[in-house]
């Protein structure tokens, strides 16, 4: 079976310009976990469930951290304070991010001619969950995990 028979054809997809917050929109929206990612008409990267995580990542609050004496005692608090209200400008500032700034940039693509079986192993080998499909330079379609199964499954029955 090739991958254009299993794929999913003509995907949601958002530009490079779209702000974090309405990508996440999209992908609860349609229950999806990635979004191809385009430049005009060419595919510049993918935003994934991924990559949206990564986002929420925080440093660790000190990692100077020691048992304070009494005249430091009030530091800690203070420094824990500033360290709080960085986290809440960073969570608040990144769903006005453009989705170039947070996408997987290296994206693997396979070509709707390719085997099915070959596309499967690539996302294993890549550990990957989906792969955009590439006619040339065009985005065709997107093969997904759920897309090979319900192919395989469909091809048995």
């Amino acid at each position: 079976m090739l991958v254009s028979e299993a794929m999913t054809k003509n995907p949601i997809t958002c530009t490079v310009d779209t702000p974090l917050r309405d990508a996440v929109a999209i992908l609860r929206q349609h229950h999806i976990g990635g979004l191809p990612v385009l430049d005009g008409e060419v595919l510049a990267g993918i935003i994934t469930e991924s990559d949206v995580i990564a986002q929420l990542e925080t440093r660790k609050l000190s990692d100077d951290l020691w048992l304070p004496s009494p005249l430091e005692i009030i530091e800690v608090p203070i420094r824990e304070y500033i360290n709080w209200e960085k986290t809440k400008d960073a969570l608040k500032n990144i769903g006005e991010m453009p989705v170039k700034k947070v996408m997987t940039a290296r994206v693997i693509t396979v070509t709707g001619d390719m085997d099915i079986e070959d596309a499967a192993a690539l996302m294993l080998r890549e550990s990957i969950a989906r792969l955009p499909v590439l006619d040339g330079k065009t985005l065709v379609g997107i093969l997904t995990r759920a897309d090979i199964v319900q192919a395989v499954g469909a091809s048995r029955s």
